[in-house]
């Protein structure tokens, strides 16, 4: 569906709920607050379904849109997600239950009934501002503000290779209706916990890098995270870490959740590796310069070494 047939669907329906994914960071967040924002707006019902994963940094955008115990939708939508395989807990009983989903990864396994998805666009966020230009609806700075969170966070602060001039489009629009965009900036990526610092320097003391610097490792374990006390709260943007260094086109970042068999790996690339396709190796999936898995009973070890392997394939005439 495009977005002007998608804005037509939503006007003729009502009482929605929005499922956000695991770990949901600030363009699942802000996407889905501004649709629910926008959709009240119109007059209709709107909800999210709350997300026991969601940080205190996100909190105050969403909150005021958690479902209430024994709501009952009509609609069930998903924002910025790619798979039903990414439905944050609480979220099972709607498997094959999805009526739309709008999204911007192009790995998405289409698993909703119908689709709005531009893989052009660098965030979720970019989609819902065409939708609520489409249906109508006036944005202001107090709608403006998710949406910027939904663009800010998902470029890296208009730094990732997947801005694009649509992104400054957008952003010039939100931030044109006056919204104080400076202070969000200095919440989203201008201040650390001091727990993150400590936990920055153990990781760059462990730092790998293979094919003569072109790849850059990082290894996050369980007993660090404890050691420094660092929660879901001090890790945003933490996957830009090895893909900043000077030489890396490929920055992997690896962590443990809540074992040695229950982990995840994200990972950066230039347009020169394949991220999407490095990460389908584990069963993850995502963006060409920007991807992520979450493989089932594997540890650290295990993922890093089906990665190299296939980063053989890439480097083929250079040694690891």
């Amino acid at each position: 569906m495009n977005i002007k047939e998608t804005a037509v669907w939503l006007k003729e329906h009502d009482n929605y709920l929005v499922l956000t994914h695991r770990r949901p960071d600030g363009d699942a967040h802000g996407s889905a607050a501004a649709l629910c924002e926008g959709l009240r707006r119109l007059g209709k019902k709107a909800y999210i379904l709350k997300n026991p994963e969601t940080t205190d940094k996100y909190v105050k955008y969403v909150e005021q849109y958690w479902a209430h115990d024994g709501y009952i939708p009509e609609k069930v939508l998903t924002v910025d997600m790619a798979s039903e395989g990414l439905f944050c807990k609480g979220a099972e009983g709607y498997f094959g239950k999805v009526d739309l989903a709008i999204d911007h990864h192009p790995s998405n396994s289409g698993y909703a009934k119908m689709l709005c998805l531009n893989g052009e666009r660098a965030s979720c966020g970019e989609i819902i501002y065409e939708l609520l230009c489409e249906m109508g609806v006036e944005i202001d700075p107090g709608l403006a503000a998710p949406m910027y969170v939904a663009l800010s966070t998902d470029t890296g602060c208009f730094a990732f290779a997947n801005t694009t001039a649509n992104t400054f489009k957008v952003a010039g629009e939100l931030t044109g209706t006056g919204l104080v965009f400076r202070e969000i900036n200095r919440e989203l990526f201008r201040t650390k916990s001091k727990k993150r610092f400590v936990l920055e320097g153990m990781i760059m003391s462990g730092i790998e890098f293979y094919y003569g610097g072109k790849v850059s490792i990082i290894t996050i374990t369980k007993e660090m995270m404890d050691k420094t006390g660092c929660t879901e709260n001090d890790m945003d943007d933490i996957a830009a870490m090895p893909g900043s260094i000077e030489g890396v086109i490929c920055g992997i970042t690896m962590r443990e959740l809540t074992s040695t068999t229950d982990c995840k790996v994200s990972v950066r690339t230039s347009p020169a590796v394949d991220a999407n396709a490095l990460c389908a190796v584990l069963g993850g999936g995502g963006h060409a310069m920007a991807s992520g898995a979450s493989p089932a009973g594997m540890t650290i070890a295990q993922m890093k070494e089906k990665l190299l392997s296939a980063l053989d394939k890439v480097f083929e005439n250079e040694d690891r």
